[in-house]
């Protein structure tokens, strides 16, 4: 069981006992009231979309998903491919379909995909991810020392802080599950 805050968008959860992907949260807080998380949900079953807002206090559960150890290979359009790894079996996922996991996705990295009945509906990226910097602020003289962030676009189009040190052409450690700056990769 996971609370409705740490609901992520590409997460699976059974709701109304059948299994949905989380497609967008929001979390509101209006006023005087209790938090509640606005989520946008998609039936795996179905492909119908509906709008649900939970308390924060609700507690949800993970829908069971046959996952399956793939490579990613290339991207065509807006579809991404990716290989069984057991039996060389491909798929490919929309971009939809990956939420935000798309920033994660470089060639020849392992993800778990998620499978309902025989499809695939989403992947499970790994917990940390390298990627390289290709575009920040320049390097500054003494910024060893000073607990300052600059925002870094990483190759996959992903922004996020790192600390003023960090130059471009370094690769960095990411923390998926919270798409934050790790320290740099060896």
């Amino acid at each position: 069981m996971i609370a409705a805050t740490q609901l992520r968008v590409g997460m699976s959860i059974l709701y109304n006992g059948e299994p949905h992907r989380v497609m967008s949260v929001q979390h509101i807080t209006p006023g005087n009231w209790r938090g509640m998380v606005q989520t946008k949900l998609k039936n795996l079953k179905t492909g119908s979309t509906i709008e649900n807002r939970f308390r924060s206090e609700d507690k949800l559960e993970k829908a069971r998903l046959e996952q399956h150890e793939m490579e990613y290979l290339y991207s065509s359009g807006t579809d991404y491919h990716f290989m069984n790894t057991e039996n060389y079996e491909q798929v490919s996922l929309s971009a939809e379909e990956l939420g935000d996991n798309v920033s994660y996705l470089i060639p020849n990295i392992r993800f778990m995909v998620d499978f309902y009945e025989g499809r695939p509906v989403g992947i499970e990226p790994p917990q940390i991810v390298e990627l390289k910097v290709v575009d920040t602020a320049p390097n500054l003289k003494g910024a060893t020392v000073t607990n300052t962030l600059k925002p870094a676009t990483l190759e996959t189009g992903l922004v996020v802080n790192v600390p003023a040190f960090i130059g471009i052409g370094e690769k960095i450690r990411i923390d998926t599950t919270e798409c934050k700056y790790i320290e740099r990769a060896k």
